[in-house]
């Protein structure tokens, strides 16, 4: 309905910029538009009269789709649709299942989206828990307009910090390293003497050179053990958090690439030579001067970036390439992508660099090389273990702390910092992942009860709860396009309030118009189902 109001507009007024929107209160109808505002500054005319004239004519090319079309304030025109509108929606929200809110705009586009990004012989940290929510949840709002998505994971298994991690297993004489945590020890280990000790910095910078030769047999056993166990821990928290990669991209093989990329740009004059360093300039392009490869001859995160873009247009070409990084790195990547930009101009055109906050905790930042890191495992079991106290249920346990966990991190602006608060992402009175999942289940236990009905029609006046679900496939589609996904959480939370106060106003189940009731109800729960499902947060059978 927004893209026939958004035609109808265009065809009085013309191509100018406006804004088509739900407005901030039933009471102002189903959709607001500033188009009379915007039209009347290039007229020369009044707003209000502008205002006055597209209502009329808004009122005749939308004929009975609406009940009302007026003017309010100084120039918006606000739209109310009609009760048959409103009865359809709810209706095709019943019928579709599990396909309500898909769109197509997107169909048969390739998106290939980067993310979480966590290092082997390094413990996978709460920040990744951001890339990673994030990540998933713009992979399914993307997928939901018919796009063909590959979830992409790098990961940085070579480097100064793998180094400081075999250095530090070394030194404590591990041959066979058994867990992540054991590899992580190291690397703090490892981290803190490259910072306090010149002679150990001078090792650790050696064994760096070493895996990049790959000729040292014992260091590169020990370097494939470490990796593997780092791997397969990973792996394990993947599992809890419902994301699936189909491919994996590692630093290792993006090096010899990046390497000779930006040695190809150097002859053409892109990079340039600075002590035995190749560098960049981006200062005019929004980011830094930056070194590319080394003076040892190694090339830096910088030009492995440069060799993964062209890795992943070789593996599985696409239309658009979507990478997730920390806000601290975007200066970084504004200078990585322009020089891409300069090395191959249609692949750094195709590339999005999204960036999300920190997730913190009342402690504060923390520090992997100073070892006070929280690890994402210990801060999963430890929201579990919180989730258990009200729901003894295993499985219920952990389905409600990741939705108390990922509700917190998406209900922010990608960009966002988040600072969890333990009590606050448990609350059943709002504004929390178990307040939307409770809200589902309450809907469902209505359905389970529910008996044979006869039919009978709707009420006169929508109620709130349906005039809201007649908005749920624009807020998808405009979440997909913006990559915003708490522009969905943010609607799910108005969703799961109005359903609540539908709940306890209405008697469902023996009281009028009971029929419609219940379809109402199954088009919430398809509605919420879908949106959590979009997000990626489980959907309990109960709490």
């Amino acid at each position: 309905m927004e893209e026939r109001i958004r035609k109808a507009v265009q065809g009085v007024l013309g191509e100018i910029a406006f804004t088509v929107e739900r407005p901030l209160g039933p009471s102002h109808g189903d959709y607001a538009t500033n188009a009379a505002l915007a039209a009347a500054k290039q007229l020369g005319k009044n707003p209000r009269e502008v205002a006055d004239s597209l209502a009329m004519t808004l009122r005749k090319k939308l004929g009975d789709s609406v009940a009302n079309v007026d003017v309010a304030g100084p120039g918006f025109v606000n739209i109310t649709l009609s009760r048959d509108v409103v009865t359809f929606a709810v209706a095709e929200a019943d019928a579709k299942g599990s396909e309500w809110g898909k769109g197509r705009r997107e169909e048969r586009k390739r998106v290939m989206i980067e993310y979480t990004q966590p290092n082997p012989f390094k413990e996978m940290h709460i920040g990744h828990l951001m890339s990673n929510t994030i990540g998933e949840a713009v992979s399914r709002l993307v997928e939901s307009q018919g796009a063909r998505v590959a979830r992409a994971n790098y990961q940085g298994d070579v480097g100064p910090h793998v180094a400081k991690a075999l250095w530090g297993l070394q030194k404590a004489r591990i041959t066979e390293p058994t867990t992540a945590g054991e590899i992580g020890a190291a690397y703090v280990t490892g981290a803190q003497a490259y910072e306090s000790d010149v002679a150990a910095k001078a090792e650790i910078d050696a064994l760096n050179v070493l895996v990049y030769a790959g000729t040292d047999a014992s260091l590169m056993a020990l370097w494939r053990k470490g990796r593997e166990i780092s791997l397969a821990a990973f792996e394990d928290l993947y599992r809890v958090l419902g994301t699936k990669f189909d491919f994996y991209f590692f630093e290792s093989e993006a090096a010899e690439p990046g390497l000779r990329v930006v040695q190809d740009g150097a002859l053409k004059g892109v990079f340039e030579k600075s002590e035995s360093a190749i560098v960049y300039h981006a200062e005019k392009k929004g980011g830094h001067t930056l070194v590319f490869v080394t003076s040892r001859g190694t090339p830096t995160y910088e030009a492995k970036e440069l060799g993964l873009a062209f890795l992943k247009e070789e593996r599985w070409p696409s239309d658009c390439s979507i990478v997730t990084t920390s806000t601290e790195q975007i200066g970084h990547f504004n200078t990585v992508l322009a020089a891409l930009h300069e090395l191959a101009p249609l692949l750094g055109a195709k590339t999005t660099h999204v960036a999300h906050g920190f997730l913190r905790l009342t402690t504060g930042k923390m520090s992997s090389r100073e070892g006070n890191v929280i690890t994402a495992a210990g801060f999963i079991a430890d929201i579990i273990k919180k989730a258990s106290e009200k729901n003894p249920d295993p499985l219920i346990a952990e389905q409600v702390a990741i939705g108390a966990i990922k509700y917190m991190i998406l209900r922010q602006a990608p960009g966002s910092d988040i600072i969890f608060d333990p009590e606050k992402s448990f609350s059943l009175e709002g504004d929390s992942g178990p307040y939307l999942q409770y809200a589902l289940v309450r809907a469902k236990s209505v359905l389970q009860k529910a008996g044979e009905t006869s039919a009978n029609g709707a009420p006169r006046e929508p109620y709130v709860l349906e005039r809201l679900i007649v908005h749920f496939p624009e807020i998808v589609a405009r979440a997909a396009k913006e990559l915003s996904p708490n522009l969905l959480t943010t609607y799910l939370t108005e969703l799961a309030g109005e359903w609540n106060a539908f709940y306890a106003k209405e008697q469902i189940i023996g009281g009028e118009h009971e029929a419609y009731k219940l379809v109402l109800a199954r088009a919430f729960v398809n509605t919420m189902q879908n949106g959590l499902t979009l997000l990626g947060i489980p959907l309990p059978e109960r709490m």
